[in-house]
Protein backbone atom coordinates (compact mmCIF):
# COMPACT_ATOMS: atom_id res chain seq x y z
CA UNK A 1 0.00 0.00 0.00
CA UNK A 2 0.89 3.82 -0.39
CA UNK A 3 1.48 6.28 2.85
CA UNK A 4 2.75 9.68 3.61
CA UNK A 5 5.39 8.17 6.14
CA UNK A 6 6.87 10.64 8.88
CA UNK A 7 10.27 9.65 8.40
CA UNK A 8 12.05 13.03 10.22
CA UNK A 9 10.29 15.76 11.68
CA UNK A 10 8.39 18.06 9.35
CA UNK A 11 9.42 15.96 6.77
CA UNK A 12 6.52 13.44 4.57
CA UNK A 13 7.51 10.99 2.45
CA UNK A 14 4.71 9.19 -0.16
CA UNK A 15 6.20 5.62 0.33
CA UNK A 16 5.24 2.03 -0.83
CA UNK A 17 4.71 0.66 2.49
CA UNK A 18 3.49 -3.00 3.95
CA UNK A 19 -0.18 -3.62 4.17
CA UNK A 20 -1.09 -4.04 7.97
CA UNK A 21 -1.85 -7.61 9.10
CA UNK A 22 -4.46 -8.29 11.23
CA UNK A 23 -5.13 -10.48 14.30
CA UNK A 24 -8.10 -12.17 15.22
CA UNK A 25 -9.89 -9.42 16.98
CA UNK A 26 -9.26 -6.45 14.54
CA UNK A 27 -10.57 -5.31 11.33
CA UNK A 28 -8.81 -4.49 8.43
CA UNK A 29 -9.77 -0.80 7.05
CA UNK A 30 -9.76 0.73 3.49
CA UNK A 31 -9.47 4.29 4.55
CA UNK A 32 -11.65 7.02 2.58
CA UNK A 33 -10.73 10.01 4.35
CA UNK A 34 -8.59 11.44 6.87
CA UNK A 35 -8.72 14.47 8.66
CA UNK A 36 -5.29 16.64 9.48
CA UNK A 37 -5.53 17.42 13.54
CA UNK A 38 -3.81 20.57 15.48
CA UNK A 39 -2.53 17.83 17.13
CA UNK A 40 -1.26 15.77 13.83
CA UNK A 41 0.75 19.62 13.73
CA UNK A 42 2.54 18.97 16.70
CA UNK A 43 3.44 15.33 15.93
CA UNK A 44 4.86 16.70 12.64
CA UNK A 45 6.64 19.31 13.87
CA UNK A 46 8.31 17.44 16.77
CA UNK A 47 6.60 18.34 19.62
CA UNK A 48 4.92 14.95 20.68
CA UNK A 49 8.59 13.68 20.67
CA UNK A 50 10.11 11.16 22.67
CA UNK A 51 5.98 9.81 22.96
CA UNK A 52 5.97 9.27 18.85
CA UNK A 53 8.61 6.70 17.37
CA UNK A 54 9.55 7.64 13.30
CA UNK A 55 8.84 6.19 11.06
CA UNK A 56 5.09 7.31 11.66
CA UNK A 57 2.23 7.23 9.65
CA UNK A 58 -0.21 9.74 11.01
CA UNK A 59 -3.83 10.38 10.93
CA UNK A 60 -6.09 9.36 13.94
CA UNK A 61 -9.38 10.95 12.12
CA UNK A 62 -10.57 9.24 9.73
CA UNK A 63 -13.30 7.02 8.17
CA UNK A 64 -13.35 4.07 5.58
CA UNK A 65 -14.60 0.58 4.92
CA UNK A 66 -14.05 -2.50 6.44
CA UNK A 67 -12.12 -5.04 3.73
CA UNK A 68 -11.33 -7.91 5.97
CA UNK A 69 -12.29 -9.31 9.63
CA UNK A 70 -10.55 -10.82 12.24
CA UNK A 71 -12.35 -14.37 13.16
CA UNK A 72 -13.09 -12.88 16.72
CA UNK A 73 -15.10 -9.95 15.05
CA UNK A 74 -19.01 -10.07 15.78
CA UNK A 75 -20.87 -7.35 14.90
CA UNK A 76 -18.85 -5.66 12.07
CA UNK A 77 -18.47 -7.51 8.43
CA UNK A 78 -16.93 -6.20 4.87
CA UNK A 79 -18.30 -3.48 3.27
CA UNK A 80 -19.47 -1.70 6.65
CA UNK A 81 -18.77 1.96 6.69
CA UNK A 82 -17.16 3.17 9.55
CA UNK A 83 -15.52 5.72 11.59
CA UNK A 84 -13.28 4.86 14.16
CA UNK A 85 -12.69 5.99 17.66
CA UNK A 86 -8.33 6.02 17.61
CA UNK A 87 -8.26 5.49 21.67
CA UNK A 88 -7.14 2.47 22.65
CA UNK A 89 -6.53 2.90 26.91
CA UNK A 90 -4.62 0.04 28.94
CA UNK A 91 -7.51 -1.05 31.19
CA UNK A 92 -4.81 -1.85 33.85
CA UNK A 93 -4.35 1.73 35.42
CA UNK A 94 -6.59 3.38 38.18
CA UNK A 95 -8.16 5.56 35.98
CA UNK A 96 -8.94 2.71 33.78
CA UNK A 97 -10.47 0.49 36.86
CA UNK A 98 -12.54 3.62 37.71
CA UNK A 99 -13.39 3.49 34.09
CA UNK A 100 -11.84 6.60 33.05
CA UNK A 101 -10.23 6.03 30.15
CA UNK A 102 -9.66 9.37 28.62
CA UNK A 103 -7.24 9.35 31.55
CA UNK A 104 -5.53 6.29 31.50
CA UNK A 105 -1.47 7.17 32.56
CA UNK A 106 -0.39 5.12 29.12
CA UNK A 107 -3.13 5.55 26.68
CA UNK A 108 -2.21 4.76 23.09
CA UNK A 109 -3.82 6.79 19.95
CA UNK A 110 -4.31 5.08 16.41
CA UNK A 111 -2.00 7.25 14.20
CA UNK A 112 -0.08 8.77 17.04
CA UNK A 113 1.44 5.71 19.25
CA UNK A 114 0.80 3.61 16.24
CA UNK A 115 0.46 3.49 12.28
CA UNK A 116 -2.85 5.60 11.35
CA UNK A 117 -5.15 6.93 8.40
CA UNK A 118 -2.09 8.76 6.21
CA UNK A 119 -2.00 5.03 4.67
CA UNK A 120 -3.93 3.60 2.40
CA UNK A 121 -5.02 0.58 4.78
CA UNK A 122 -5.32 0.51 8.76
CA UNK A 123 -5.75 -2.04 11.11
CA UNK A 124 -8.22 -1.55 14.07
CA UNK A 125 -9.72 -3.18 16.93
CA UNK A 126 -13.45 -3.94 16.96
CA UNK A 127 -14.35 -1.72 20.09
CA UNK A 128 -12.76 1.21 18.05
CA UNK A 129 -15.65 1.15 15.20
CA UNK A 130 -18.69 3.22 14.94
CA UNK A 131 -21.07 2.23 11.68
CA UNK A 132 -21.39 5.95 9.49
CA UNK A 133 -25.41 6.71 8.35
CA UNK A 134 -25.76 5.50 4.95
CA UNK A 135 -25.86 9.18 3.93
CA UNK A 136 -22.43 10.60 5.92
CA UNK A 137 -19.68 10.53 3.53
CA UNK A 138 -16.38 9.56 4.59
CA UNK A 139 -14.96 13.23 4.13
CA UNK A 140 -17.57 14.02 6.81
CA UNK A 141 -17.40 10.99 8.56
CA UNK A 142 -13.29 11.82 9.27
CA UNK A 143 -14.01 14.34 11.79
CA UNK A 144 -16.16 12.13 13.92
CA UNK A 145 -12.96 11.80 16.35
CA UNK A 146 -12.97 14.72 16.58
CA UNK A 147 -16.68 15.86 17.36
CA UNK A 148 -16.26 13.43 19.92
CA UNK A 149 -13.55 15.52 21.63
CA UNK A 150 -16.46 18.24 21.13
CA UNK A 151 -19.05 15.89 22.64
CA UNK A 152 -16.76 15.19 25.42
CA UNK A 153 -15.78 18.76 26.82
CA UNK A 154 -19.01 19.64 26.50
CA UNK A 155 -19.95 16.55 28.96
CA UNK A 156 -17.11 17.74 31.28
CA UNK A 157 -17.92 21.12 31.56
CA UNK A 158 -21.35 20.02 32.28
CA UNK A 159 -23.49 21.71 29.65
CA UNK A 160 -27.04 21.96 29.81
CA UNK A 161 -30.22 23.21 28.17
CA UNK A 162 -30.69 26.30 28.98
CA UNK A 163 -27.05 27.30 29.75
CA UNK A 164 -24.86 30.08 27.91
CA UNK A 165 -21.74 29.40 26.97
CA UNK A 166 -18.34 31.21 26.09
CA UNK A 167 -15.86 29.30 24.16
CA UNK A 168 -12.29 31.01 23.90
CA UNK A 169 -10.83 29.99 20.71
CA UNK A 170 -12.25 29.09 17.50
CA UNK A 171 -9.93 26.68 15.50
CA UNK A 172 -11.28 22.84 14.85
CA UNK A 173 -12.00 21.65 17.75
CA UNK A 174 -13.70 25.75 19.17
CA UNK A 175 -15.65 24.97 16.39
CA UNK A 176 -16.50 21.63 16.95
CA UNK A 177 -17.44 22.15 20.29
CA UNK A 178 -19.74 25.22 19.10
CA UNK A 179 -21.98 22.74 17.00
CA UNK A 180 -21.52 19.90 19.78
CA UNK A 181 -22.85 22.73 22.25
CA UNK A 182 -25.59 23.73 19.81
CA UNK A 183 -27.41 20.35 20.09
CA UNK A 184 -27.82 20.81 24.18
CA UNK A 185 -28.38 24.81 24.83
CA UNK A 186 -30.41 27.03 22.93
CA UNK A 187 -28.97 29.67 25.13
CA UNK A 188 -26.45 32.40 23.18
CA UNK A 189 -23.17 31.09 22.84
CA UNK A 190 -19.96 33.78 22.90
CA UNK A 191 -17.34 32.92 20.51
CA UNK A 192 -13.87 35.02 21.07
CA UNK A 193 -11.01 34.83 18.93
CA UNK A 194 -8.40 37.22 17.23
CA UNK A 195 -9.33 35.58 14.01
CA UNK A 196 -12.05 37.18 12.30
CA UNK A 197 -11.85 35.04 9.67
CA UNK A 198 -13.10 32.17 11.93
CA UNK A 199 -15.47 33.98 13.87
CA UNK A 200 -17.26 34.95 10.76
CA UNK A 201 -17.44 31.31 9.73
CA UNK A 202 -20.04 31.26 13.61
CA UNK A 203 -21.56 34.36 12.91
CA UNK A 204 -22.62 32.53 9.04
CA UNK A 205 -23.60 29.75 10.28
CA UNK A 206 -25.40 29.71 13.62
CA UNK A 207 -27.88 32.03 15.17
CA UNK A 208 -27.52 33.48 18.83
CA UNK A 209 -23.69 33.16 18.07
CA UNK A 210 -21.96 36.46 19.41
CA UNK A 211 -18.17 36.88 18.73
CA UNK A 212 -16.14 38.96 20.08
CA UNK A 213 -12.25 39.87 19.11
CA UNK A 214 -10.30 40.88 21.97
CA UNK A 215 -8.23 43.40 19.65
CA UNK A 216 -11.69 44.92 19.21
CA UNK A 217 -13.98 44.59 22.74
CA UNK A 218 -12.78 43.86 26.24
CA UNK A 219 -14.60 39.82 26.10
CA UNK A 220 -14.69 39.61 29.81
CA UNK A 221 -16.72 42.70 30.31
CA UNK A 222 -18.80 42.29 27.00
CA UNK A 223 -19.92 39.28 28.25
CA UNK A 224 -20.74 39.32 31.84
CA UNK A 225 -22.55 42.74 30.76
CA UNK A 226 -24.67 40.36 27.87
CA UNK A 227 -25.20 37.50 30.30
CA UNK A 228 -26.25 39.94 33.18
CA UNK A 229 -23.29 38.66 35.22
CA UNK A 230 -21.37 35.91 33.78
CA UNK A 231 -22.13 33.06 31.42
CA UNK A 232 -22.87 29.35 32.95
CA UNK A 233 -20.22 27.58 31.16
CA UNK A 234 -16.76 28.43 29.66
CA UNK A 235 -14.34 26.76 27.81
CA UNK A 236 -11.37 27.32 26.51
CA UNK A 237 -9.29 25.73 23.51
CA UNK A 238 -6.75 28.04 22.66
CA UNK A 239 -3.75 25.99 23.44
CA UNK A 240 -0.78 28.52 22.18
CA UNK A 241 -2.00 31.85 22.82
CA UNK A 242 -1.05 34.96 20.99
CA UNK A 243 -1.66 37.57 23.83
CA UNK A 244 -3.68 40.66 23.51
CA UNK A 245 -1.49 43.71 25.33
CA UNK A 246 -4.73 44.47 28.20
CA UNK A 247 -6.30 41.31 28.51
CA UNK A 248 -6.29 38.35 30.53
CA UNK A 249 -4.84 35.03 29.13
CA UNK A 250 -7.41 32.72 27.75
CA UNK A 251 -8.10 30.35 30.70
CA UNK A 252 -8.22 34.11 33.15
CA UNK A 253 -10.68 35.29 30.86
CA UNK A 254 -12.91 32.11 30.77
CA UNK A 255 -12.85 32.58 34.62
CA UNK A 256 -13.44 36.38 35.11
CA UNK A 257 -16.34 35.67 32.39
CA UNK A 258 -18.82 33.21 34.18
CA UNK A 259 -21.13 33.71 36.95
CA UNK A 260 -20.43 32.13 40.32
CA UNK A 261 -20.68 28.51 40.91
CA UNK A 262 -20.03 28.03 36.99
CA UNK A 263 -17.66 25.43 35.59
CA UNK A 264 -14.48 26.25 33.02
CA UNK A 265 -13.45 23.50 30.84
CA UNK A 266 -9.77 23.42 29.86
CA UNK A 267 -8.45 21.66 26.38
CA UNK A 268 -5.84 23.52 25.31
CA UNK A 269 -2.64 22.71 24.96
CA UNK A 270 -0.25 25.38 25.30
CA UNK A 271 3.25 24.88 26.82
CA UNK A 272 3.17 27.94 28.49
CA UNK A 273 1.40 28.69 31.93
CA UNK A 274 -1.75 30.84 31.92
CA UNK A 275 -1.80 32.21 35.50
CA UNK A 276 -5.62 32.58 37.07
CA UNK A 277 -5.67 34.72 40.51
CA UNK A 278 -7.13 32.20 42.83
CA UNK A 279 -9.58 34.97 44.27
CA UNK A 280 -11.50 34.78 40.92
CA UNK A 281 -12.07 31.07 41.41
CA UNK A 282 -12.82 31.34 45.02
CA UNK A 283 -15.39 33.86 45.82
CA UNK A 284 -17.41 32.46 43.08
CA UNK A 285 -16.53 28.83 44.02
CA UNK A 286 -16.21 28.11 40.57
CA UNK A 287 -14.78 25.25 38.91
CA UNK A 288 -11.78 24.18 36.21
CA UNK A 289 -12.03 21.00 34.67
CA UNK A 290 -9.83 19.19 32.26
CA UNK A 291 -10.65 17.64 28.94
CA UNK A 292 -8.62 15.55 26.63
CA UNK A 293 -9.99 13.04 24.77
CA UNK A 294 -13.41 11.45 24.15
CA UNK A 295 -14.68 8.55 26.08
CA UNK A 296 -18.13 7.01 24.29
CA UNK A 297 -19.08 10.18 23.05
CA UNK A 298 -19.08 8.42 19.15
CA UNK A 299 -21.78 6.96 19.56
CA UNK A 300 -23.63 10.73 20.37
CA UNK A 301 -21.45 11.94 17.43
CA UNK A 302 -22.98 9.23 14.73
CA UNK A 303 -26.84 10.28 16.26
CA UNK A 304 -26.43 13.90 15.55
CA UNK A 305 -24.94 12.53 11.98
CA UNK A 306 -28.02 11.08 11.66
CA UNK A 307 -30.13 13.73 12.79
CA UNK A 308 -28.27 16.36 10.57
CA UNK A 309 -27.51 18.31 13.39
CA UNK A 310 -23.97 18.70 12.57
CA UNK A 311 -22.18 20.89 9.94
CA UNK A 312 -19.20 19.25 9.19
CA UNK A 313 -18.98 20.76 5.68
CA UNK A 314 -18.48 24.54 7.21
CA UNK A 315 -15.42 23.14 8.96
CA UNK A 316 -13.36 21.68 5.64
CA UNK A 317 -11.22 24.27 3.61
CA UNK A 318 -9.10 21.51 1.46
CA UNK A 319 -9.17 18.13 0.05
CA UNK A 320 -6.19 16.93 -1.39
CA UNK A 321 -4.84 14.18 -2.01
CA UNK A 322 -2.41 12.18 0.49
CA UNK A 323 0.32 11.88 -1.62
CA UNK A 324 0.30 15.97 -1.02
CA UNK A 325 0.46 15.86 3.03
CA UNK A 326 3.40 17.78 2.98
CA UNK A 327 2.06 20.50 1.62
CA UNK A 328 -1.09 20.31 3.00
CA UNK A 329 1.06 20.73 6.35
CA UNK A 330 2.28 24.02 4.75
CA UNK A 331 -1.36 25.39 3.56
CA UNK A 332 -1.89 24.86 7.55
CA UNK A 333 0.96 26.74 8.94
CA UNK A 334 1.28 29.48 6.29
CA UNK A 335 -2.80 29.71 6.31
CA UNK A 336 -4.22 29.54 9.54
CA UNK A 337 -6.37 32.55 9.21
CA UNK A 338 -7.85 30.21 6.30
CA UNK A 339 -7.64 26.91 6.46
CA UNK A 340 -9.26 24.67 9.60
CA UNK A 341 -9.64 21.16 8.15
CA UNK A 342 -7.91 19.60 5.34
CA UNK A 343 -8.78 16.64 4.70
CA UNK A 344 -6.36 13.35 2.95
CA UNK A 345 -7.46 10.83 0.57
CA UNK A 346 -6.62 8.24 -1.75
CA UNK A 347 -8.95 8.13 -4.86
Amino acid sequence: MRAAVLTSYNHLEWLEVKTPEIKANEVLVKVGNVSICGSDQHIFDGSFHPRTRLPLIQGHEFSGTIVEVGKEIRNFRTGDRVAIDPLQACGKCAACKRNHLAACTSIKLTGVDMDGGFGEYVKVEEHQLFRLPDHVSFAHGSLAEVYGVAFHACSRAQIKPGDSVVIWGTGKVGHCILQAARTITDAPIYMVDIMESRLKIARDNFDDVITISPEIDDPVAFIKDATNGGADVAIEVVGHEHPVKGWPNPVAGCVKSVRGGANICVLGLGDDPMPVLMKDLIFGEKTIIASRVSQGEMSEVMRQFDLGNLKPEILITKEMHASQAQAAFALLDSEPEKQIKILLGFE
